[in-house]
């Protein structure tokens, strides 16, 4: 029973071991951690972006950082080092409609993952500026027209009021 036992425990402890050995492979073979085996789990948000808009992009196994690019549609941004790197890219406001694909590649690897997105014509909305754009033709012109029909309206009022009444004469 004794022998069944120690046993049981070294197969347990070679087999718990074997993943660490294999996350601390160096693919590139420059010695050190590699951060894992390049780019992977690539995630867009939003998917369908329109231009002008920005777009986060997030990716795995980049440990030291990488870099997103793709050519015509953003300029390369840098992606944040950590177990999942973060990059936020502006679409430019020329890139072509359509489906399109990113690409991100790992500072501690060569390999290089891609990943598509849409990007949909038209401008972004411009949520968060407030009062800040000037009103539009129209709506200056009916602002005026209400403005000067409550003074016609207030003249009105304040006429009739200092008119004796003809009961009192």
């Amino acid at each position: 029973m004794r022998a069944l036992t120690v046993t049981a425990a070294a197969c347990a402890v070679i087999g718990l071991s074997a993943p660490l050995a294999s996350a601390n492979q160096d693919p590139g073979g420059r010695g050190g951690n590699g951060g894992g085996n390049g780019p992977s789990n690539i995630s867009v948000n939003p998917y369908s972006v329109h231009q002008g808009s920005t777009m986060q992009v997030s990716a795995a196994g980049c440990g030291h950082g990488g870099t997103v690019t793709s050519h015509g549609n953003f300029p390369p941004a840098n992606l944040s080092a950590g177990s999942i790197g973060f990059a936020t890219v502006r679409i430019f406001n020329h890139a072509s409609p359509g489906h399109h694909t990113l690409s991100v590649k790992c500072n501690d690897s060569n390999l290089v993952a891609t990943h598509r997105f849409t990007i949909l014509e038209g401008n972004p909305s411009q949520g968060g500026i407030g009062g800040s754009i000037g009103p539009s033709t129209a709506e200056t012109a009916i602002g005026a027209g209400l403005v000067g029909a409550a003074a016609l309206g207030a003249g009105a009022h304040v006429l009739r009021r200092r008119r004796p009444l003809r009961s009192r004469a």
